[in-house]
């Protein structure tokens, strides 16, 4: 290896690392997005969880911190939920 492709290697690496850590809010919103309208229930089993409980404060959370980023359909049983 020259020392060339050294160096632009060590700068891609540290490219890579300057990124911004993703929360788990994030994490669960990708999810969401990438399953689409869900209930608690089935956006929990999707991340792996075993009860729609285990979600409930990251809901809180999303819609206290970020409600843009979550559309609640309140007018379904049960309350469905979609990333926008």
């Amino acid at each position: 290896m020259t020392l060339k492709g050294f160096i632009n290697r060590m700068k891609e690496n540290a490219m890579i690392t300057e990124r911004e850590p993703r929360t788990f809010e994030q994490m669960c919103l990708d999810k969401l997005k990438e399953i689409g309208r869900a209930s608690a229930g089935e956006w929990a089993t999707a991340i792996g969880y075993t009860y729609s409980n285990s979600l409930a404060k990251v809901i809180k959370r999303i819609k206290k911190k970020t409600p843009e980023k979550l559309k609640v359909y309140y007018d379904m049983t049960p309350t469905r939920y979609e990333a926008t």
